[in-house]
């Protein structure tokens, strides 16, 4: 058990940088934990990612280079502080809500269209510019899209840039070469065709990945899911398989034709292609208004919540109605009250009249 642990287990006084007390834990990953934390100064909470010193694969300090790059973007995390606390090199930035998978599963695992265009404008948005300051995300999926909290609450935000990769030099923007036989990076439901063939990534695979993340989001289930092999190359050549073999039209039956556009799009790009960004948005939005939506930022979470948070309102003030007829029925004359009491016994449901 590391101090992180220990801090969230027992309660142990555990700062980070001078200044960021360690609390609860709030998260975990195959590269790390992430806990909450506090500003001491000021109270603000904030999110620290930790990551053991002895990693097989050590990517933090990475990472927080691939965030400093990306600085100043919306929907891109600030970077407070990085450094090693005791064994362990630790991340602190900006706390953000849940993820589009938790999201998904609060709304009974499918989105409506509403919600899945409202998301898809701002994640082909956030994806231009991770591109545009030369990187490649290579781990599309819900899980790393986060949204904000108060007044950033219908923000997305993009998180977990471990696997993050230069796919261009920034000062001469000599794109990577072609090459292949590489191993699948990333998570094999959202990879590409062409990363599952082992093709070195481009701009086109982060935008592919994103087509089956919104398909997901509408469908609520992928093809290729719940595939069964006996090892996880037999299952990742099954995906592949299943992949390759599903037309757009078929992996978009049912919804608008831009879905079945936009993946027939990103697969027909080559290898070093600039992704035509504006156009894709564009398509969307067009749909978009064309449906009759307004931008009025109302996801699907949102109307939940507000059931949900309206219902006990509601209960509530039927049980004080209820309780003020009774009341009101109580200060009646001794006659009336048995007469009320005669005709409410009466009206009961599958009672019969004497």
């Amino acid at each position: 058990m590391n101090a992180f642990q220990a801090a969230a287990n027992y309660g142990h006084e555990l700062r980070v940088g001078n200044k960021y007390r360690v609390s609860r834990r709030i998260g975990s990953g195959s590269f790390g934990e992430i806990y909450l934390g506090t500003n001491v100064v000021n109270g603000e909470e904030v999110a620290i990612k930790v990551e053991p010193l002895k990693a097989r694969h050590p990517q933090l300090e990475y990472e927080a280079r691939v965030y400093k790059s990306l600085a100043g973007g919306v929907g891109i995390p600030f970077v407070r502080w990085f450094g090693i606390e005791g064994d362990c090199s630790c991340m602190v930035l900006d706390l953000l809500g849940p993820s589009l998978e938790d999201l998904f599963s609060f709304c009974g695992r499918r989105f409506s269209l509403k919600t899945v265009l409202l998301l898809a404008d701002q994640l082909i948005s956030r994806i231009e510019y991770i591109h545009a300051k030369n990187f490649l995300h290579r781990d599309i999926k819900p899980d790393n899209f986060l949204m904000g909290l108060a007044k950033r609450g219908n923000q997305v935000s993009v998180i977990d840039f471990g696997l993050a990769k230069k796919y261009r030099d920034p000062k001469s923007h000599l794109h990577i070469p072609y090459r292949e036989h590489k191993n699948l990076t990333g998570t094999a439901r959202y990879a590409s065709i062409s990363t599952h063939l082992g093709i070195e990534q481009a701009r086109r695979d982060d935008l592919e990945s994103l087509g089956y993340v919104l398909i997901y989001f509408c469908r609520g289930v992928l093809p290729w899911q719940g595939l069964k092999a006996i090892t996880k190359k037999q299952k990742y050549d099954r995906i592949m398989e299943k992949k390759m073999t599903t037309p757009a039209d078929v992996l978009t039956r049912g919804y608008p034709n831009e879905f079945t556009v936009y993946i027939n799009y990103t697969r027909s790009l080559r290898f070093d292609d600039k992704p035509d960004y504006s156009y894709l948005r564009k398509m969307f939005r067009d749909l978009f208004i064309r449906e009759g939506y307004h931008y009025d930022y109302i996801f699907d979470w949102t109307v939940v919540k507000y059931q949900q948070t309206k219902l006990p309102h509601v209960q509530h003030e039927r049980r004080e109605q209820q309780q003020r007829r009774r009341s009101a029925e109580q200060r009646l004359p001794l006659p009336q009250q048995r007469r009320r009491q005669r005709q409410q016994w009466r009206a009961e449901p599958g009672r019969q009249r004497e």
